[in-house]
């Protein structure tokens, strides 16, 4: 048991095979959309971001987040048509609780860059939450500042081009096996029911989450085994999932139908396996996760409660980050070797 803290002529018939290879490259690069890479830049040894942007274009890679507006990354970025989500930081967030600072900040960062930089999200904040370690201080400000973004936006006729979201983390979920048992928690409520309410209330814009069966995995190896935390277990278990990823993506959708926001899609913002540095943190299975879930996405076959949906998912992330803080797995995320090379096979188009 797993449980986690998701009939023609021959004319017509060479006409319709002829529209069938015209269109099929379109459909398989949405299928590639789908798919994305975290820009982490926390190292000392990594590629120019010029390098950097060449190796997305070199890998098919369509999509991107970076973790602040840093200018020469923009810069590289533009035309490109690669898609990002530009994240705002948490110890900034304060600042955007002046509407005029959030004016400044669009026009610096946004304004001056789109379109020609293709920026899909604006993620306002991290995981925050009220009483979670470094968070909660900030917590207060997170919501006035999602508001002064929009507004900022809608200041330059760009609200419906660019979305303001946050990102969450399954810390803020409660009653989570089975999946469709999940609520926010109950402490938690005042806080998280007006940022959905605001998601909503802004066409649906969708929720960022991060997703990281290796923390579970690690966290309860007794309940939560290997193979459904890597895509390999067979069977499904007694709640109708052949893996965590799905479980846990589904937990975020039952417990967002329960809070009002039973319209909003959710993009996985990160998911990743370390290669080293913590309790089955091995190139092996950092390899087997990062290829099935490269695939699973890819097939677009969705989640049990949200069958045939597409997910829109970052992997995280593309170098390891020999600078980064906190547990050492921290450090060992990377898909690429700091001289570009592929750590795992992966067939991102």
């Amino acid at each position: 048991m797993a449980r986690f803290f998701s009939s023609c002529s021959s004319s017509s018939t060479m006409a319709m095979l002829l529209l069938v290879g015209l269109l099929l490259p379109n459909f398989l690069i949405l299928g590639v959309q789908s798919i994305g890479v975290c820009y982490g830049r926390l190292g000392d040894n990594l590629p120019s971001p010029r390098d950097v942007i060449n190796l997305y274009k070199a890998n098919g890679i369509k999509s991107l987040r970076i973790y602040d507006p840093n200018h020469e990354v923009l810069d590289v970025l533009r035309d490109s048509n690669i898609e990002i989500i530009l994240d705002f930081p948490n110890s900034l967030l304060h600042d955007l609780t002046n509407p005029w600072t959030a004016v400044t900040w669009v026009y610096a960062n946004i304004v001056k860059y789109y379109p020609s930089v293709n920026i899909k999200y604006i993620a306002v904040g991290t995981e925050v939450s009220p009483g979670y370690n470094e968070t909660s201080q900030v917590a207060l400000f997170l919501l006035p500042a999602m508001k002064n973004v929009q507004e900022a936006l809608r200041r330059y006729k760009l609200e419906n081009q660019i979305k303001v979201s946050t990102v969450v983390y399954c810390g803020v979920l409660a009653s989570t096996y089975p999946p469709s048992n999940a609520v926010f928690r109950d402490d938690l409520m005042d806080f998280i029911n007006p940022i959905i309410q605001f998601l909503v209330q802004n066409d649906n814009s969708p929720l960022l989450a991060n997703i990281y069966p290796y923390f579970a995995y690690r966290g309860d190896p007794d309940h939560v085994s290997l193979p459904f935390a890597l895509f390999t277990q067979q069977d499904p278990d007694q709640t109708g999932y052949t893996n965590l990823f799905d479980a846990t993506l589904d937990t975020i959708y039952y417990a967002l139908e329960k809070a009002g926001g039973g319209n909003l899609e959710v993009v996985v913002a990160e998911s990743g396996w370390p290669s080293a540095g913590g309790f089955g943190a091995t190139m092996e299975n950092a390899e087997t996760y990062y290829v099935n879930l490269n695939n699973h996405v890819k097939e677009g076959r969705g989640t049990p409660h949200k069958p045939g949906k597409d997910t829109q998912t970052y992997l995280f992330a593309m170098f390891d980050e020999n600078l980064k803080g906190g547990d050492e797995t921290e450090k060992h995320f990377g898909l690429f070797y700091p001289n570009q090379v592929k750590k795992y096979n992966i067939n991102f188009n």
